[in-house]
């Protein structure tokens, strides 16, 4: 009797199949982990935004469409979505701009840098509780210290209500964001900054180069790419916030802090419809997808070049 031979491609053929196998059962867990959190509460979200649905018992009926026409012709939705915006792109701008200042300091020699780039982390690793509770003492109008302290220096003839009215509450909710998250700003720019060659700040200064003249034509195009990236992360992440803004006003006064994030917590848990609650939080999907596909398209250009 003959004896077979397995050949090389054979064997080469198993050997792959058998990684193959273990590349799927190595990646399963991950898969079913993603699932679990994301596509099954995606898939959820559309089925629930279909029914009317009474959030104690989750019990309701089918209305199809009917909740997306009625948050699309509410005033509240359209005001949460104005507040959204002005919320988002006020805390952005004071991120970015204090980001990169106090980047551009860091990246200089200086006494103390070791201390004052740890100190400057502190806002972003602080709890959000923790935080709210300080600045709304600072904020208080009867015996917080911000209103003292103006005060006493003839800036008051009266205690200003920070919180509690408008356009105080608005500009509060947006100077407390740029502080708490400013400091991711300025680690991402601060890494980008240590990159750039010195010996093109060398050559500016032969060429009479200005401190203005050098950041504009060689630190901004150094670090652009990782600035749009970074614009986008935030802006991704201050249009979902909802804890800081719930904790500091709630929404308030009446609704004129109130960002779609605290519109779908209201229309689940205050007015109890979770149908239109999920409704909402699928049009903000659908917002946040636009910053995604942005995001994802940076990326990939980034990766290109």
């Amino acid at each position: 009797m003959g004896v077979k031979h397995n050949s090389p491609a054979a064997a080469q053929g198993g050997l792959d199949a058998q990684y193959r196998r273990l590349g799927a059962l190595l990646i399963a867990p991950t898969i079913l982990v993603f699932c679990a959190v994301i596509v099954y509460p995606l898939v959820s979200a559309l089925y629930l935004s279909l029914f009317s649905i009474y959030t104690p018992t989750l019990k309701g009926k089918w209305v199809g469409l009917d909740n997306f026409t009625r948050m699309l012709g509410s005033d509240e939705f359209w005001g949460s979505l104005v507040n959204n915006l002005i919320w988002t792109a006020g805390t952005l701008t004071l991120q970015v701009i204090f980001g990169i200042l106090l980047a551009l300091m860091l990246n200089q020699n200086m006494a103390f840098r070791a201390l004052a780039r740890s100190l400057i982390l502190f806002p972003y690793f602080v709890s959000t509780v923790v935080a709210v509770l300080v600045w709304r003492w600072l904020f208080n109008d009867l015996y917080g210290i911000l209103n003292h302290m103006m005060l006493w220096a003839g800036l008051l003839d009266m205690p200003i209500d920070w919180l509690g009215s408008m356009p105080n509450a608005m500009i509060s909710i947006i100077f407390v964001g740029a502080w708490k998250y400013f400091p991711f700003v300025v680690i991402v720019i601060l890494a980008r900054l240590q990159t750039i060659p010195e010996h093109l700040y060398e050559a500016a200064k032969i060429d009479g180069a200005g401190a203005f003249a050098r950041f504009w034509d060689i630190t901004l195009p150094q670090i652009r790419e990782v600035l749009l990236v970074v614009i986008l992360l935030r802006s991704i992440w201050d249009f979902k916030e909802f804890d800081l803004i719930y904790l500091l006003t709630g929404g308030g006064p009446i609704t004129s802090t109130q960002t779609l994030p605290l519109m779908v917590y209201k229309e689940a848990f205050a007015l109890n419809e979770m149908g239109g609650a999920s409704a909402l939080a699928v049009l903000m999907m659908v917002l946040m997808l636009f910053f995604m596909l942005m995001y994802l398209r940076q990326t990939r250009r980034g990766e290109a070049s």
